[in-house]
């Protein structure tokens, strides 16, 4: 449909001239025939001379701007509306969504996430932000010359904007990492929609490469196992008084498991593969997954039911580590680190130890840069490379201005 409207378009009024490349007023306007001239923007104008960089984009789910129940609500509006999120029929949910949901929860939820607030705001955007920041030295440090943007999939600073950001920096590669270690169809494939329909109505899309999930990354489950060898050293080793490491990770239906998705096999993969770093029997730990939503059967064990059996059948002590979640956040210092608690204790444990995410620590920060250095291979990003690139570019651009060009 739409090369059929160009074709008529492109009949009805003259086409610019071959060589310009300056920006025109990307809107839809009425043609001489009666039909819609569709037209794309430019969030940027093209100008000969200048170098094409590569960029890394790293995604991660999102929080709401405050922790009140205004910013809340908005903030569930967009993620549960998310039909990757919950897969029922919109003419179904949605009224439920609206018609209950987002009247009563955000208040509650509003209060869960005042109790982890910083002063600097949400924890996740945070750690996010920190890990964008410093994962940039580290490239550098090996001699990479590209930029690093943040981005959520729900709420801000949102796809489209650090899309927006890098078209500005005359970024044409971007290399995207969803931050979920384990690939899910409700979080990783939903941030590949969410850069399709920003990337649907842009004229200039960049190329684009992809990290599907980094579940057994050596590097990743390396900085699992010193992010937990650190906490024993602080604390003591767990095994030496008869407890138990629980690895949680976050839940989803089990019809996705049915279906098709890969997750419950990668959150296993990674719990064997953690496991085994830190040399552990299989009694000395547990898989359980979190944060069940609705009535409808998720991926079990759940997490607090087995805990708190735990603490009934004598367990005293529990080390709870989320390996699924790079960044801390409502999930892991409030339900967690506080909800999950209170049920061990009070079932009859004594000891409940939360593990920190691995946030901005610099092992984490070495297994980003192990990940962004392979998959960036073939791009020229290099520093002397970039280099050579600006020279050439430079020494080309009066002869594209001497041809006709606008710029």
């Amino acid at each position: 449909m739409r090369s059929a409207l160009a074709g008529i378009d492109s009949r009805a009024e003259p086409l610019p001239p071959p060589i310009t490349c300056a920006r025109r007023d990307n809107r839809a306007a009425p043609s001489t025939n009666g039909f819609i001239r569709v037209d794309y923007p430019s969030k940027v104008e093209f100008t000969h001379g200048g170098v094409a960089r590569t960029a890394v984009l790293l995604v991660n789910l999102g929080t709401p701007a405050a922790a009140q129940p205004g910013a809340v609500r908005r903030y569930l509006a967009q993620f549960l509306s998310d039909p990757r999120v919950v897969e029922i029929p919109r003419w179904v949910w949605l009224p439920i969504l609206h018609g209950v949901i987002l009247r009563v929860r955000p208040a509650k939820s509003a209060k869960k996430y005042a109790s982890i607030w910083t002063d600097d705001g949400s924890p996740l955007l945070v750690h996010s932000r920190s890990q964008a920041h410093l994962l940039r030295g580290w490239l550098g440090k090996r001699g990479l010359d590209v930029d690093v943007a943040l981005a959520m999939r729900y709420g801000e600073p949102s796809i489209e904007q650090a899309l927006d950001e890098l078209a500005q920096r005359r970024v044409e590669r971007v290399l995207v990492i969803p931050l979920y270690p384990q690939y899910s169809g409700t979080t990783t494939a939903s941030v590949y929609d969410a850069l399709g329909a920003a990337l649907a109505t842009q004229r200039n899309v960049p190329e684009l490469r992809w990290v599907r999930h980094f579940h057994d990354e050596p590097a990743y489950i390396e900085a699992l196992r010193r992010r937990v060898l650190d906490h024993w050293r602080k604390f003591g080793d767990m095994r030496l008084e008869g407890g138990k490491l629980a690895m949680s990770f976050h839940g989803v239906p089990r019809r996705t498991l049915l279906r098709g998705d890969p997750y419950h096999c990668e959150c296993h993969k990674t719990a064997r593969l953690l496991a085994e770093a830190l040399q552990l029997r299989d009694s000395d730990y547990v898989v359980c997954f979190q944060s069940r939503f609705g009535r409808a059967e998720w991926l079990q064990p759940y997490t607090a039911p087995t805990l708190a059996a735990l603490a009934r059948a004598g367990t005293q002590r529990v080390d709870v580590v989320c390996p699924g979640f790079v960044s801390d956040c409502l999930e892991t210092l409030e339900e967690i680190a506080q909800e999950v608690r209170a049920e061990f204790l009070a079932a009859g444990g004594k000891t409940f130890n939360y593990i920190a995410c691995l946030n901005d620590s610099a092992p984490f920060l070495d297994a980003l840069a192990d990940l962004t250095q392979r998959h960036l291979q073939g791009w020229p990003v290099m520093r002397t490379e970039t280099r050579a690139l600006e020279a050439e570019a430079a020494a080309g651009r009066p002869r594209a201005l001497a041809k006709g060009a606008a710029r």
